[in-house]
C-alpha cells in the first residue's frame, strides 16, 4: 500500500521559474530518498506558502522523509511545517486516474 505525504509551510519565495531554478538540485536529490515514488510541488505566492504532495512506498519511509525534511526546512529558517500522512485507497484512486504505482 502506498502512502501520501502532504506538506505545506510559509515561505516568502522564490516562486515559479525562480523556484524551479533555485531548487532543481534539491528536486533531484529527493529522487534518491528511500521509498520515494513521486512529488507534486505546490506554491502560492499570494499567501506566501509552498510545499508538496509526495507518494511513498510505505508509511515508515514517508515518516522518515518528513522528519528529515522538517529538520532541513528548520535549517532554511522555516520552523513550522504542516504535514499529514495518509494511506492511499488504490482501488478508488485507480478509478479516478490517480498516479499510484
Amino acid at each position: 500500500m502506498a502512502f501520501v505525504l502532504q506538506v505545506d509551510f510559509k515561505m516568502s519565495g522564490p516562486f515559479g521559474d525562480e523556484m524551479a531554478e533555485a531548487f532543481s538540485d534539491l528536486a533531484k536529490s529527493i529522487n534518491e530518498e528511500e521509498g520515494f515514488i513521486w512529488k507534486i510541488w505546490t506554491e502560492s505566492p499570494e499567501t506566501e506558502e509552498a510545499g508538496g504532495i509526495y507518494l511513498f512506498k510505505t508509511k515508515e519511509t514517508a515518516e522518515k522523509y518528513l522528519d528529515m525534511h522538517s529538520k532541513r526546512l528548520a535549517g532554511f529558517g522555516i520552523p513550522k511545517v504542516n504535514a499529514k500522512v495518509f494511506a492511499v485507497n488504490s482501488k478508488l484512486t485507480e478509478i479516478t486516474k490517480g498516479p499510484v504505482q
